[in-house]
């Protein structure tokens, strides 16, 4: 009898380990789904503010054509670099998460930043441009907006760190390695000219 007592004790006891172990588990679980979720949140912020950037090129580079008909190269080459990244943005939109979609968007907007900075350089050759009520207008917008980009991806990267410390560190790297929660990417800066902001003046 007191044997019967005791396996119903010890049995009890292991129960309760597990039933707690797998609320533990739960726990990290939602977590994980959480931290993803509020880094999904952020990138959708960039992607506003993105889009916003990629609606004020086209009218940009139509004010600057006036002016510049010796440079139909340069304001091409935004364009073309505008719509690269235009694309790239979206994939990387429909799937945060997709690694090979956000490396191809960093990659596509580290060459639209160059387009962009060279038609601030190659704009300040042109007086009446810069005079151009239109023209200042669009600038203070590109400004704000890159300002707010600025912003938007710190805030991205902050909520990136957050997510992959929580899947790396033990206990949650078992859990993420269960579940399959794949390492978000930063938004990192890697070519020189991405570090310094789009001179905009006016």
């Amino acid at each position: 009898m007191i044997g019967i007592n005791l396996l119903v004790g010890i049995l009890g006891i292991i129960l309760f380990f597990f039933i707690i172990l797998i609320f533990w588990g739960i726990s990290i679980y939602n977590g994980l789904i959480k931290k993803r979720n509020e880094y999904k949140n952020a990138f959708s912020q960039i992607d506003v503010q993105l889009k916003r950037r990629y609606d004020l090129i086209p009218n940009l580079v139509e004010t600057c054509k006036g002016y510049m008909k010796h440079e139909s190269e340069t304001l091409e080459g935004v364009i073309s670099a505008r719509n690269q990244a235009f694309g790239a943005a979206k994939m990387a939109a429909q799937d945060p998460s997709n690694s090979d979609a956000m490396k191809s968007l960093l990659a596509s907007e580290s060459s639209l930043t160059g387009a962009l900075g060279k038609l601030m350089v190659i704009q300040e050759d042109y007086p009446d441009l810069k005079a151009n009520e239109n023209m200042k207008g669009l600038m203070e917008e590109l400004s704000s907006t890159e300002n707010k980009i600025g912003f938007a991806r710190q805030f991205y990267n902050d909520t990136v760190t957050e997510y992959n410390n929580s899947r790396e560190v033990f206990p949650g790297s078992l859990i993420a390695g269960v579940f399959n929660f794949i390492p978000a990417v930063l938004w990192e800066i890697s070519e020189q000219k991405e570090r310094e902001n789009i001179k905009v003046s006016f």
